[in-house]
Formats: C-alpha cells, sequence, structure tokens
C-alpha cells in the first residue's frame, strides 16, 4: 500500500526535477494541457476521470475552455504524497504533451 505521509519540499522538488512538466503550486502537483477546442478538452477530462476512478485518486480539475488544469494532493495527507507522484506519472504517461 502506498504511504499516505507528505513528501518533504527536498522530495517534491526531486520529483519535480524529472517530472519537468509538472509544477508545485497551492501545496499541489500542478500541470496544464492544452487543446484545440472545448470539445477536445472535455473529452481529454473524461480520460482523465476513467483513469483516476480506475486508480480511486482523483485531481482537481479546472477547465478553462481549452485549457485543462489538473492538480494532485492527498487532503488526508495535508500534503504532496507518493500517491499523488505515481498519479501524475501515470497521467503524463498517457497523456503527453
Amino acid at each position: 500500500m502506498t504511504s499516505l505521509s507528505a513528501l518533504s519540499e527536498q522530495e517534491v522538488k526531486a520529483v519535480l526535477a524529472v517530472e519537468p512538466e509538472w509544477r508545485l503550486g497551492d501545496g499541489k502537483l500542478l500541470r496544464e494541457w492544452v487543446f484545440p477546442d472545448f470539445v477536445a478538452a472535455m473529452a481529454f477530462v473524461q480520460r482523465v476521470a476513467e483513469l483516476a476512478e480506475a486508480a480511486g485518486h482523483h485531481p482537481d480539475i479546472d477547465i478553462r475552455y481549452n485549457r485543462v488544469g489538473l492538480g494532485l494532493v492527498t487532503h488526508d495527507a495535508d500534503g504532496i504524497t507518493q500517491r499523488d507522484v505515481e498519479m501524475a506519472r501515470k497521467l503524463s504517461a498517457a497523456f503527453p504533451s
């Protein structure tokens, strides 16, 4: 089982060094994708929802027309955990830039 302990600042920085598409903001791992239009953005959100449901770990989703931002944080741990890192990696693999 994946630990629900929040990662240290140093551990988060190490993750960001190998996951450069992601950034730290508001205490979350954040990433944005840009699509040709709203319909394509919504199709992406549906695919993210399916992946998140299968993983049992759900990102915060911000939709702005053709831009979709995802945020990962484990609220129960009050911070970023290894579970968030694993989900970020799954999302990056499934939806490269």
